[in-house]
């Protein structure tokens, strides 16, 4: 039976490359970049038989403590992530407790991440290559490391099952994972500025991880390096412990699961006031804009794009801040514009079957442009002038407000414009409504790369008069160009905008058919 789960495991992963060239790109670029990570880390491993004993110990208890934790935490914040092995869908065969187990284990181990953990642990042993027999118990310790790693994160799993049905809790750790993401770059220079003016207390922080159950058994191959047997054996026995005691609660969850296995939740709702719909005009457009507001304030699918608004401002401060330059700061509105500009580019694909509604009432595809584009302006205008101003104001300097907002406006009226057609005409693999928002298909990255950059293009290149007047400005110094570069944001970003909707209008019109088709085909 282990050898069957192992081989279903590794069936559907063969079966995930035919299913389009796509799909077999993204696996063929992510084996590439997880080759090569691996090679960093193993390279590293290695030069660290040629550091002293207590660098390669430091290191490797600290980066080793780092994947046991790592390992435990992100199936809390991706637990809309399918995976091949789910014991909800194995509940209805009669597999016996422990084979299953095992099999999961296993599968777990040959998945990419598992792979290129189970690699790096057992590299654990290349520092000590100067004693073979540390490195001998090194590759030991290493297996039980690797398998902990997987253990820790099936644990977990199991434990969080029952709130991982809930659909609020998959939409909500799918927006927490994305502000450290956003946020990574000022993290890592802070952890970076931390770990460079305290690198003197790294050892002691290594030294009690490694009496910890994160560290403890990455810890032992280094005892014995430093003669120390009575330590290497409590240490191990710690890291035995740990297991068997993270196995015993994965059991538990598991006999769970598959004894009542999780099943999203539902609730009748009384009937309620109308909302956006019965404020906003009754029209085809109008209903369609209450509709598409409403999914922006409540689908994370949208809201992980409305996180921008508040943290990229942070950012951009955070860089001038530490380079001692308010281009950074100033830069805030024109980037925030463009990014929710672009952000109407998946719109039909958010819509899902759903769009069926659209095609079976055959309304306009000017009436659904207006309606999207409509949603979009409605919160992102007064989101990018108080970003766009307040900027130039924190900084004091108002000189180039003129020009800014101008660039905001015509990048984030100039975005919706090419959206409205490339939405009309594209449909992407896009994360189900009530998924987890980061949930995404082998190959979906890959798919949107193509029309996401050449929308890109097609937008800066249409921007380019209001970035040319707002270099004039800043150069001469004269406030009359940055003026002048609002108006044409304004003009021409509206120009644009009603272009668009016309030319994605008459696309959506000879379309709908088929971008149903396609819709019904990705979901």
């Amino acid at each position: 039976m282990v050898a069957t789960l192992v081989r279903l495991r590794l069936l559907v992963l063969k079966n995930s490359f035919r299913r389009s060239t796509g799909q077999l790109v993204a696996v063929i670029i992510g084996a590439i970049y997880g080759a090569v990570g691996l090679l960093v880390v193993l390279g590293a491993l290695v030069g660290l038989s040629f550091a002293p004993a207590e660098v390669a110990t430091t290191a490797v208890v600290l980066a080793g403590s780092a994947a046991v934790l790592g390992w435990a935490v992100l199936p809390l914040l991706l637990s809309g992530v399918e995976q091949t092995l789910d014991p909800g869908h194995l509940a209805v065969y009669p597999i016996a407790l422990r084979p299953l187990m095992i099999g999961m284990l296993l599968s777990g181990a040959v998945g990419v991440a598992g792979a290129a953990t189970t690699l790096a642990s057992l590299g654990t042993a290349l520092p000590w290559l100067h004693s073979p027999g540390v490195a001998l118990i090194a590759l030991v310790t290493g297996v039980l490391g690797a398998a902990t790693c997987i253990v820790v994160s099936r644990a977990v799993t199991s434990i969080a099952s029952g709130l991982s049905s809930g659909r609020r809790f998959r939409e909500a750790s799918g927006l927490l994972i994305l502000i450290p993401l956003i946020l990574a770059g000022p993290i890592i220079i802070g952890i970076t500025s931390g770990l460079r003016s305290s690198a003197d207390a790294l050892p002691a922080v290594a030294a009690g991880l490694g009496w910890s159950p994160l560290g403890a058994v990455w810890a032992v191959p280094s005892a014995v390096a430093a003669g120390d047997p009575l330590g290497a054996l409590l240490r191990l026995l710690i890291a035995v412990a740990t297991f068997a005691v993270l196995w015993a609660v994965w059991r538990w969850g598991l006999a769970r699961s598959l004894v009542t296995p999780a099943r999203a939740s539902s609730r009748v709702r009384a009937p309620g006031k109308s909302g956006l719909f019965g404020i906003l005009p009754g029209t085809p457009a109008g209903a369609i804009a209450a509709r598409c507001l409403t999914y922006w304030f409540r689908d994370p699918r949208y809201l992980r794009q409305l996180l921008i608004i508040p943290l990229l401002p942070a950012i951009m401060w955070f860089y001038s801040s530490i380079n001692h330059s308010t281009g950074y700061f100033f830069a805030a509105g024109p980037v925030v514009a463009f990014t929710l500009g672009i952000g109407m580019i998946a719109d039909v694909s958010y819509d899902s079957t759903a769009f069926a509604l659209h095609v079976s009432k055959a309304v306009p595809g000017r009436a659904d442009r207006w309606g999207r584009a409509s949603a979009l302006l409605t919160f992102a205008i007064p989101a990018v002038v108080i970003i766009s101003v307040g900027a130039t104001a924190f900084e004091g300097d108002w000189l180039p407000a003129p020009g800014l907002l101008g660039l905001s406006l015509g990048m984030l009226l100039s975005g919706a414009a090419v959206c409205s057609v490339t939405s009309a005409r594209f449909v992407f693999p896009v994360p189900e409504p009530g998924d987890n928002p980061f949930r995404s298909r082998p190959g979906s990255n890959i798919s949107l790369l193509g029309p996401t950059f050449a929308a890109w293009g097609v937008i800066a290149v249409l921007c380019l008069p209001e970035i040319v007047l707002l270099i004039v400005s800043l150069v001469t110094r004269e406030a009359i160009w940055g003026w002048i570069g609002l108006l044409v944001g304004i003009v021409l970003g509206a120009i644009l905008l009603v272009v668009g909707v016309r030319v994605g209008g008459r696309v959506l019109d000879s379309r709908a058919p088929e971008l149903l088709l396609q819709l019904r085909k990705d979901a």
